[in-house]
């Protein structure tokens, strides 16, 4: 079993609330409030790459979890959002810690990219030893691109996350992750080399509270544990309402579904591990107690694993 060691995150020091966005795409700022639970979020400097985001939340993550760059044994890095096909932001990221010769995977995947990440990860720890989950999203550079989109404009946010799994000790031990992906709806979330971000979002929101629950019941029957019976639910931080339709199929309280959408908005690949990070520090894991995360994102891949507190 691979455990969970620690979780770090940074975010953009500019705040962008609603009345900004609002008065861009030419909306009321509590409409976008009320179809998406936002009500600020966060947006990177010219300067700040994804990369760099990246190193920042790694840098607090490992220090959080008193182990040098130099002792990872593989880094994965997620992203929806690099500047560039290639080099990958994976290798800067590690350039900036001051790491060469460590392998680097990038999973260009949009939302979903930091629980496939942890998955992998967990699968992988017995050969590396501590793998360090990086997922970082510039997702401003896009949605801020002339014709501005209003459906897009308002969701989105910047920031990044960070998770180191270990082969040894940890917060809490991971449970064989449960993972999916389906091309047949590709077109309805996708960004192309070039132009906006196209998103059908009544195909997206059927899906995802369709598919987000599936998957979290096969995690929790895997684990032998009922949804009643988990502390913290950390999702994909995609929108509020998606949040409380899962806990309803689930029929748990949506309070144990942890939530900062309002502040930061939809950070894609980021949010998750974002989310983890802040809940780690206000309440964490609890010996026996499990945690589930979960995503879904463009491809569409979807999926969750168990944790348990050691």
């Amino acid at each position: 079993m691979a455990f969970l060691k620690g979780f770090g995150s940074y975010l953009p020091a500019r705040v962008v609330p609603n009345s900004e966005i609002a008065a861009r795409v030419g909306c009321d700022p509590q409409w976008i409030g009320e179809v998406s639970g936002i009500r600020e979020r966060r947006f990177a400097e010219t300067d700040e790459s994804v990369a760099a985001m990246g190193a920042s939340a790694a840098r607090e993550c490992l220090g959080r979890c008193s182990v040098n760059a130099s002792e990872v044994g593989l880094f994965i890095f997620a992203t929806g959002s690099a500047e560039s096909r290639f080099p990958s932001p994976g290798v800067e990221m590690t350039h900036r810690l001051g790491v060469a010769g460590a392998p680097v995977i990038d999973l260009p995947m949009a939302s979903a990219g930091s629980l496939f990440g942890l998955g992998l990860a967990s699968l992988v720890a017995g050969a590396y030893g501590e793998v360090l989950v990086v997922a970082s999203e510039k997702m401003s550079s896009i949605i801020l691109q002339e014709p501005l989109d209003r459906n897009t404009t308002i969701l989105f946010g910047d920031g990044a996350g960070a998770a180191l799994v270990s082969s040894s000790e940890g917060l809490a031990g991971i449970h064989a992750p449960v993972l999916h992906s389906d091309g047949a709806f590709a077109a309805d979330l996708r960004l192309g080399l070039a132009g906006p971000l196209e998103m059908n979002g009544p195909v997206v929101v059927l899906q995802s509270s369709r598919k987000i629950p599936g998957a979290i019941r096969e995690a929790l029957a895997a684990a032998g544990v009922s949804a009643q019976e988990v502390d913290a639910f950390l999702m994909h931080q995609a929108n509020r309402n998606l949040i409380t339709r899962v806990a309803k199929a689930l029929d748990v309280p949506a309070e144990r579904f942890y939530c900062n959408i309002d502040r930061y908005g939809n950070t894609s690949s980021a949010s998750m591990l974002i989310a983890a990070a802040e809940w780690s520090l206000s309440a964490g894991f609890r010996p026996g107690q499990p945690v589930v995360f979960a995503a879904f994102g463009a491809g569409f891949h979807w999926g969750a694993l168990v944790a348990t507190g050691v």
